[in-house]
């Protein structure tokens, strides 16, 4: 049973440190609309992620309702110093981890051109990239992209198209800065290369 339907994109997902720190403590203390703002304002960033480390559409619905279960079960313990989206984005990514392994399969994302815009089928609202993924450069860097494995391709993404920090990204994969970079540069490089040869460079 659904908790919830993906709302449209919300792009103020980040808030100060006073607002993060009142719908904590609200959402704690069961206020139901502090819950649902928390929900709605983070909802189609979590759906995306975990799109882009599952590749299906259902499973990826399911682990986002996994997610927010956890974090509202959870919220007592989370610390103020760490990011409330980063600590959103490392729940998540244990949920699909978690998914992958039941499931005993990595899919790459099979239509990542389409699956990560279009986020349901038959939706009413257009996306505003909808426009953007019609091009046929764009297309190609998304399949290529595909074709990176898990460790590079999430740190683009949670880079280039949640555009998180470096530091936000160390803490959702646990990882040191470093590491985070050096996985951007090769992941950047690979997709240099194979996008010069689709061009025939």
């Amino acid at each position: 049973m659904k908790i919830f339907t993906l709302a449209r994109v919300n792009h103020i997902e980040r808030m100060d440190a006073a607002e993060s720190a009142w719908l904590i403590n609200e959402c704690i203390a069961g206020n139901e609309d502090a819950i649902e703002l928390l929900v709605r304002r983070y909802e189609t960033g979590v759906f995306r992620f975990a799109l882009s480390i599952v590749g299906d559409q259902a499973e990826a619905n399911e682990i986002t309702q996994e997610t927010f279960l956890s974090a509202l079960r959870s919220l007592r313990t989370y610390q103020e110093k760490n990011s409330l989206k980063a600590w959103l984005y490392r729940i998540a990514l244990n949920h699909s981890r978690s998914h992958l392994r039941k499931q005993k399969i990595l899919e790459r994302l099979k239509t990542a051109a389409t699956a990560i815009f279009h986020i349901e089928q038959g939706h009413k609202q257009s996306l505003p990239e909808d426009a953007v993924i019609q091009d046929e450069k764009e297309a190609a860097v998304w399949m290529e992209l595909n074709k990176l494995d898990e460790r590079h391709r999430t740190v683009v993404v949670l880079r280039y198209f949640h555009e998180l920090s470096i530091s936000e990204i160390s803490e959702i994969l646990a990882i040191n800065e470093g590491t985070i970079h050096s996985r951007l540069y090769t992941a950047r490089e690979r997709l240099k290369k194979s996008l010069e040869k689709l061009r025939g460079e």
